[in-house]
């Protein structure tokens, strides 16, 4: 078990993620916490920023020299969309004693950027990529990686927070959190649009539930379910889901998600794997995936 070692934490950007991360600290014990927001002088949510770091007693700075002044554990949690912008505004204010760690959600390949921007630095970089949410409070799960993965877990771990390192390929947590995030925002955008459709139908708890029992086993069941029978059923699936799409269209929503369940799944019925199984299904997914990736094109 690591002691708890003061830090002077920085934080950029003072939203939701930051202002949970900020507070967790502060009332944790954590004595010294300055966040840099864009927006906490002269935005739309100024007042609520100023609010919320005054209540955590965090200080607000006004640039990002400022906060570099101030920290030497800098975190980024501005949206995934920002982060090259965002670190950008660093270059010339960090140097060897800093540790800088971007938690945006974007791709690995923003990740890497973000650490060649700020290479010259020679500062300690990292990323990691938020798993939980505010409501878990600031021991949402974290995961970390690169150069920087393990002293940001070991530094703040200790003060309540829960980082799991995860590798030292820089963008390896971000990977995780961004692919994943495929299915669990998918999930969600499935659901509102059959919420909507069956809401017209009168059918809506009746569906729900439905869903619900079948989706209640554990999800490693439901993907061995799945992803192994599909590679033979994708043309049928795919039939279904144009009616599916047709009935959502018939209740005035625009089916999205549906055409584009039936663009993948008939994407998986061009690739021929039910002649390549012989009507067969494989012995588990990880079969299945590898026949489907043997069938891309080169990349």
């Amino acid at each position: 078990m690591l002691d708890k070692v003061q830090v002077r934490l920085g934080l950029v950007g003072y939203g939701e993620i930051g202002s949970t991360l900020g507070a967790g600290l502060r009332h944790a014990g954590l004595q010294v916490v300055h966040a840099y927001d864009k927006y906490a002088f002269d935005g739309p949510f100024a007042s609520l920023i100023q609010r919320r770091a005054a209540e955590a007693g965090v200080t607000l700075v006004r640039s990002n020299r400022e906060l570099s002044e101030s920290a030497d554990l800098i975190i980024s949690v501005t949206p995934g969309s920002a982060s090259l912008e965002s670190v950008a505004a660093f270059v010339g204010c960090l140097g060897a004693q800093h540790t800088f760690v971007d938690f945006a959600s974007a791709t690995p390949k923003i990740k890497v950027s973000v650490a060649d921007t700020l290479a010259s630095s020679g500062a300690l970089l990292g990323d990691a990529s938020i798993e939980g949410t505010p409501k878990n409070g600031y021991a949402m799960p974290i995961l970390s990686s690169g150069p920087a993965g393990e002293r940001v877990r070991d530094l703040l771990n200790p003060w309540g927070m829960n980082i799991t390192f995860v590798g030292s390929e820089l963008g390896r947590a971000s990977g995780i959190k961004i692919l994943r995030s495929v299915l669990l925002k998918g999930i969600e955008a499935l659901t509102d649009e059959m919420m909507l459709a069956a809401r017209h139908y009168g059918v809506d708890d009746v569906v729900l539930a439905s869903a619900c029992k079948t989706l209640a086993r554990p999800w490693m069941d439901t993907v061995e379910s799945l992803i192994p029978s599909g590679v033979i059923h994708a043309k049928r699936r795919a039939e279904e889901l144009e009616m599916s799409a047709e009935a959502v269209a018939d209740a005035g929503i625009e089916p999205v998600m549906a055409r584009a369940i039936v663009a993948r799944l008939r994407w998986k019925q061009g690739l021929g794997l039910k002649e390549h199984f012989q009507g067969v299904e494989p012995a588990d997914h990880k079969a299945a995936i590898d026949a489907m990736l043997a069938r891309l094109p080169p990349h």
